[in-house]
């Protein structure tokens, strides 16, 4: 039986998946909306480029997605961590 991971936002999660994004980020993305404590923008959302980000604000971002090894990273990691996941 092929199980994975519970998705807390299915219609969030499908939508993604048909947009081409990995099955990993469209789970974390769904269950980040799902869950109050975590705020993601919505796709097509008026946030500003990560360029125009504090490192803090990125750093902050990486951590509601569980990036791992974030603190280790520059701003341009972090932002390439953040589009790429």
């Amino acid at each position: 039986m092929n199980e994975r991971p519970s998705i807390k936002k299915e219609d969030t999660y499908g939508a993604l998946r048909d947009k081409g994004m990995s099955k990993e980020k469209a789970a974390r993305i769904a269950n980040a909306q799902a869950n109050p404590d975590q705020t993601p923008s919505k796709i097509g959302g008026q946030n500003p480029p990560y360029e125009d980000w504090t490192k803090q604000e990125l750093l902050e971002r990486a951590r509601e997605l569980e990036i791992h090894g974030r603190s280790d990273m520059t701003k341009a990691k972090l932002i390439d961590a953040l589009r790429n996941g």
